[in-house]
């Protein structure tokens, strides 16, 4: 098993990998491919996300529907360790993006023991990494999430919701917590230059993220003109196939063309509709 393999001679880690889910191993062969976070008032590569794939490259649905409930523990730690090590592997300068399964730390403290010694193994800087919790899924205990969530940014690592809009807790967590970053589910994103009540919405949180700290990201842009109308409304931090598709165990050039005025543009007919994790 992975982390097995990483640890296999630092004798410090043993304990952690025998962490909860002893019985549990997760045997799976994973994979990371990594896709650019643009910031285009800079002009630079915000972050790269790091996307877990099967073997044979399958998406991270697929992936995730092997994973037991028991194997969930040992399923977020190889996420994390892989992440980092294929990052510093490929030379990554820039921030990393981590998703993490809030339901699978059971304590922030300990569970990101692992993490920071993967991180200081490969050289991998810490303050380079960025944690995403995700909104679609649903989190049995919120309290819980957001302890970890305070913890990682008392850390000094950029936070993030993912897939804000989709889900689970939304503007509650946002009275508790305000993270770095607040990603757009792609389902508002989709031809919002085209539909009124999507323009309502993804206009008012783009300004309510601004007040409260929070850096707007449009996730999932695959078209110029949606990239056109969440430009207008403020919105600086992008990602999706418009930009740059994921590359497994690779780092994409985002295409900066794409943000010229002027230019013209959109996703692959075979990319669109696909989401990126």
């Amino acid at each position: 098993m992975y982390l097995s393999r990483f640890f296999a001679d630092d004798a410090s880690m043993h304990g952690c990998l025998r962490c909860r889910d002893t019985d549990a191993p997760f045997p799976l062969d994973l994979r990371m491919a990594f896709q650019p976070i643009v910031d285009v008032a800079r002009r630079e590569v915000f972050a790269y996300e790091a996307l877990v794939r099967g073997p044979q490259g399958e998406g991270a649905g697929w992936v995730l529907g092997q994973v037991q409930p028991e194997q969930m523990y040992r399923f977020d730690q190889t996420c994390r360790v892989l992440a980092i090590a294929t990052a510093a592997e490929l030379g990554l300068d820039t921030r990393l993006s981590i998703n993490f399964i809030p339901n699978a730390v059971y304590e922030p403290a300990s569970c990101i023991r692992l993490t920071l010694a993967a991180a200081e193994r490969v050289g991998f800087p810490v303050e380079r990494l960025m944690f995403e919790l995700t909104e679609s899924e649903r989190i049995t205990d919120p309290g819980h999430a957001l302890g970890v969530l305070e913890y990682y940014a008392r850390r000094g690592f950029t936070t993030a919701i993912d897939d804000f809009g989709a889900g689970f807790s939304g503007l509650a967590l946002l009275t508790r917590f305000q993270p770095h970053v607040l990603k757009l589910d792609m389902e508002l994103v989709r031809d919002v230059d085209s539909q009124p009540a999507k323009q309502a919405i993804v206009g008012g949180v783009a300004t309510m993220a601004s007040r409260i700290g929070s850096r707007p990201l449009a996730e999932g842009v695959e078209t110029r003109a949606e990239l056109d109308w969440l430009r207008g409304v403020g919105i600086e931090l992008f990602q999706g196939y418009l930009v740059a598709r994921p590359r497994l165990g690779a780092l994409p050039e985002p295409d900066w063309s794409v943000f010229e005025r002027g230019s013209a543009g959109s996703a692959p007919p075979q990319a669109r509709l696909q989401p990126s994790a």
